[in-house]
């Protein structure tokens, strides 16, 4: 199946790239609400996958809560107080950076970057986006018992249960196993199977390891992301949000009633996928009290040409029109 057209980018009235993709939509009582292309077809999350591996440390007692679960369940920024934040959850487990596996790294966030650079700073493991999750990772082995120098072996402990926890959330076999960028076990699943996930974390009963997980990034949005993210812009406007982006162009989020959606955008293009997002949030339906003007300045990113603005990137007309 050749997935639909998603996302237009346009220049000057010209539509000069178009980004294909597939995604699905959960209303309230499960039922399927938004379909566009094949969301059956495995794929992997990337960082979308990271609530799910938060869940998994939580079952195998790793004690966290708060601004640092939202840490271990996201994609930070590097920003100082991510770096801190980071430090606390090895310190808590007796370890230190060099225990950290995952590779080395410059901040995402542009204004902390130019600041490393500008004190001679460079790139490290702290300030690298999956930090938290790596030393979440080496506190659970810690509390476990388990080897913390081979935690990201796919046959350790650990990782084990990482992948029994997706595929149980996700109501699906793995269907791959590969690599992260940072070096973690990742695991293939479908669309469908990702925004499943994202609907049992809101669901789940109140002090479960999965509603802790959706309790702590919904309450500290710039902990999964950062100050300036797309992320933390998105559950700052709409209250109750979880939401949760990959590489390659994946997107994944849930309300707390359990509307829940997903989304994969084919060539990876990340300009692409807040606006398919913020589309299927209005198509599923957002509650009164949501920041319609954030909304809107989210559903489009703006083309440039010269010192204007010339273009869009948007939504295609007809992507969500057929999908409902």
């Amino acid at each position: 199946m050749i997935n639909p057209v998603l996302v237009e980018v346009e220049r000057s009235g010209f539509v000069e790239s178009r980004h294909r993709g597939a995604a699905v939509g959960f209303a309230a009582d499960g039922a399927v609400a938004v379909r566009a292309g094949d969301p059956e077809v495995p794929i992997f999350p990337r960082s979308a996958n990271k609530p799910m591996q938060a869940v998994a440390m939580l079952r195998c007692g790793l004690d966290l809560d708060g601004e640092l679960l939202a840490l271990a369940a996201g994609s930070h920024s590097g920003e100082d107080f991510h770096v801190e934040g980071v430090e606390k959850i090895l310190a808590s487990a007796g370890l230190v950076a060099g225990d950290l596996r995952c590779p080395e790294a410059w901040p995402l966030d542009p204004e902390t970057q130019q600041e490393v650079a500008r004190t001679s700073g460079g790139p490290s493991r702290l300030r690298m986006n999956c930090s938290g999750k790596h030393a979440a990772m080496l506190a659970t082995c810690v509390t476990a018992g388990w080897p913390t120098a081979s935690y990201l072996e796919a046959d350790h402990p650990l990782q084990l249960a990482v992948r029994e926890t997706v595929e149980e959330l996700a109501g699906e076999p793995v269907a791959a196993a590969g690599v992260d960028g940072c070096g973690a076990p990742l695991f293939a699943v479908s669309i469908t199977g990702v925004a499943r996930a994202f609907r049992a974390l809101v669901l789940a009963g109140p002090g479960t390891p999965e509603r802790r997980v959706a309790e702590a990034m919904r309450t500290h949005p710039q902990w999964t992301s950062g100050t300036r993210r797309e992320e933390r812009q998105l559950m700052d406007a709409v209250p109750g949000l979880v939401v949760k982006c990959g590489a390659e162009g994946v997107d994944a989020f849930a309300f707390a009633d359990g509307r829940a959606g997903a989304v994969k955008i084919d060539d990876g293009a990340m300009r692409a996928r807040t606006p398919v997002t913020v589309a299927m949030l209005r198509t599923l339906g957002v509650d009164d009290g949501a920041d319609e003007a954030v909304l809107d300045e989210m559903s489009i990113v703006e083309v440039r040409g010269g010192n204007g603005v010339v273009g869009a990137i948007r939504p295609a007309p007809e992507a969500f029109d057929q999908a409902v």
